[in-house]
């Protein structure tokens, strides 16, 4: 009997069919072929989606919504230029859209001091740690801060202005329909409260302007009657257009009886001798007359008490007095007009829908979420594959 010859193990002639059994491999399948292919894109993409959709449908708890939109507007003499029937219907009534406290309003909605001004009269704390809401969008402690409360505050209440019809809608979220109702309610009156003091501290500008104005008129005519007594008592003279118009008028009566013995001298000097005792009387009353004449001009026109002097510093403080007595009636005339403004209210807020019960939860939106998470991570994903794929072409 033949031995064949022994085969050893490492022997590079062996057949491949010596080899130990069960020592070959087996082909791969195709499930696992594709799950090795596409694992980057199952773990990148569809792991974080689905995980994404077990929450938003298995675990979040439902948010109800209540909005509510309001107008802030103020009285005007004509009418508004608001968009569509309701700003033709409130222009005809004598109101216009007051955009500025509109914005102020939204803008205080989204602050720290509507969180403080709400929870005077809601808590809010209570509201957004319901038993059935769920943890990651519930509020995690129960003793926030003020800076914790206003950050979860800006997820669950919103507030947005437009531009177009001159409104501000604001909504607010809770996981129970009547809180989300409370919470829009509160909204609205601190923003009625808000438009209040926006409203009294105008009020409250316009008349204290019109109550300065008043009182420097007031002063400006006590200074300017007090420097007209002064003036009467330093100048003794109680009206100088009275006196100067009576001075001159003495002059003009001495000028005449001047003029009058002059011509009488002349007409007895005609038939009578020259030292006629008449003659002589006629002569000094010429002489008198005009000494008398040249002493009153010399009053009139010089010294510290001269007639033209006091008549310009007279007519100054008269034109002085004037202008402030008519200041003080125009003055006067703004306080009360401003008073008349002050009796009504110049900022309103005119709620146009109120807020509601919600029959069925709005929030979250889990089909627009989810698919947004895909859509976002199939696109980061095929960016950064691309960019693999060109950095092993450049290292090859």
């Amino acid at each position: 009997m033949k031995v064949s010859p022994s085969i050893k193990a490492f022997d590079p002639a062996a057949p491949a069919s010596a080899s130990v059994p069960g020592s070959s491999r087996k082909k791969p399948s195709r499930l696992m072929a594709g799950l090795r292919k596409w694992r980057g894109f199952l773990l990148a993409v569809v792991l974080p989606t689905a995980l994404a959709a077990t929450y938003f449908y298995a675990i979040a708890a439902g948010q109800f919504a209540s909005e509510a939109r309001f107008l802030v507007r103020g009285s005007s003499g004509g009418g508004g230029a608001l968009g569509g029937a309701l700003g033709a219907a409130l222009g005809g009534a004598g109101f216009k859209p007051v955009q500025e406290e509109a914005m102020a309003v939204r803008d205080f909605l989204r602050s720290q001091d509507a969180v403080r001004a709400v929870r005077q009269s809601v808590d809010l704390v209570s509201i957004w740690r319901r038993p059935e809401a769920d943890l990651p969008a519930m509020l995690w402690t129960d003793e926030p801060s003020v800076e914790t409360l206003t950050r979860y505050y800006r997820r669950m209440v919103t507030a947005e202005y437009d531009s177009e019809s001159g409104t501000v809608a604001v909504q607010a979220r809770s996981f129970r329909p009547e809180d989300s109702r409370l919470l829009a309610e509160a909204l609205l009156v601190a923003s009625e409260n808000l438009v209040n003091q926006l409203s009294e501290r105008q009020r409250e500008d316009t008349l204290g302007t019109a109550r300065r104005e008043v009182e420097i008129a007031e002063s400006r005519v006590l200074a300017a009657r007090e420097a007209l007594t002064t003036f009467r008592q330093e100048g003794r003279a109680i009206d100088p257009a009275r006196e100067s118009a009576a001075n001159v008028a003495s002059v003009s009566a001495l000028e005449g009886a001047l003029t009058q013995t002059r011509a009488e001298l002349q007409e007895k000097g005609a038939y009578m001798r020259a030292d006629n005792p008449q003659i002589q009387l006629l002569r000094n009353r010429i002489s008198a007359l005009e000494r008398q004449i040249v002493a009153e001009r010399e009053r009139l026109t010089t010294g510290e008490h001269a007639v033209p002097q006091q008549l310009a510093n007279y007519e100054r403080l008269m034109l002085e007095r004037e202008f402030a007595d008519r200041q003080l009636v125009s003055a006067a005339a703004s306080l009360e007009s401003a008073r008349v403004d002050a009796a009504r209210q110049q900022l309103y807020v005119a709620r146009i829908t109120q807020p509601q019960l919600s029959e069925s939860p709005q929030y979250p939106k889990a089909a627009f979420t989810v698919g947004s998470v895909f859509v976002v991570l199939a696109v980061v994903y095929g960016i950064a594959s691309l960019i693999l794929a060109g950095f092993r072409e450049h290292a090859a």
